[in-house]
């Protein structure tokens, strides 16, 4: 079982930076794999990645997950249905200096392989720096 977390300083204002991670057709756009997200049915939406296992061939594969975003508080939840538990939260804060913003990620899972989900939640808080930091100029 494993519980990270990390944090990362985006050049933006919390209520843009919330309002971009707020919208899930975002997703792609920083998320390590992500080739399409597609929300339905409330909280619900349907995910395609393309992945490189080291067992199989390349492939793109299709699941479901779940997204709430939590207005007040600024935050965002997600999980996947599977055997892993895998859930998680965004946190958008003020920074430490006017217009920028603290994202922290909080993420359970019962896979166990540490240093590579340390390096997942690094990766992606960096792809959402870029992303965002990027549509605003």
């Amino acid at each position: 079982m494993g519980d990270y977390d990390n944090a990362i300083t985006v050049d933006v204002p919390t209520d843009r930076l919330f309002a971009y991670l707020a919208d899930v057709k975002n997703l792609p756009s920083y998320m390590p794999r992500l080739t399409a997200a597609r929300p339905h049915d409330g909280d619900r939406v349907t995910v395609t990645a393309h992945i490189d296992p080291p067992d199989a061939p390349e492939q793109d594969v299709t699941s479901e997950a779940w997204i709430r975003v939590l207005e007040q508080g600024k935050s965002l939840e997600w999980g996947a249905p599977g055997p892993h538990d895998y859930h998680g939260r965004l946190h958008v804060d003020a920074g430490d200096t006017a217009g920028t913003s603290r994202l922290t990620v909080d993420l359970h899972t019962e896979r166990v392989e540490g240093g590579q989900v340390d390096d997942g939640l690094q990766e992606t808080l960096r792809g959402i720096k870029h992303a965002v930091e990027s549509a605003e100029h």
